[in-house]
């Protein structure tokens, strides 16, 4: 019997509301991975997983993509992202977070990055 996942409607409207309002960096490495043209690898924008909503998943990986700006260096944001990582590595799933200048300056690298988590399946 397949387990299909029912998620908060306020999750899923905020998830959509954030795909209408993606920072630059979001749309720039979103357009690089869309379509299944990432090495024929599917990913997902704004994915909700438990009561978090992901900018980018790779649900076949269990790959998730974490954006961070200015906003995530303070200690409360860090310490927020670490529980967040923390769950969604119960998960089951990896988390590889960049910061919003390697998208801008380093977008090959982080296409790199990328490619190497995917190739190297979870342990």
């Amino acid at each position: 019997m397949v387990k299909i996942k029912v998620y908060d409607p306020k999750i899923i409207k905020y998830a959509r509301e954030l795909r209408k309002n993606s920072t630059p960096q979001e749309r720039k490495l979103w357009s690089f991975l869309k379509s299944s043209k990432f090495y024929g690898f599917k990913f997902r924008r704004q994915f909700p997983i438990g009561d978090f909503i992901v900018d980018l998943c790779c649900v076949k990986a269990k790959l998730v993509i974490e954006l961070d700006g200015g906003q995530h260096s303070d200690k409360e944001s860090k310490d927020y992202d670490k529980a967040r990582s923390d769950y969604l590595n119960k998960e089951s799933y990896r988390v590889l977070r960049f910061w919003n200048n390697d998208i801008d300056k380093n977008s090959e690298g982080v296409g790199e990055k990328i490619y190497e988590m995917l190739m190297n399946p979870h342990p």
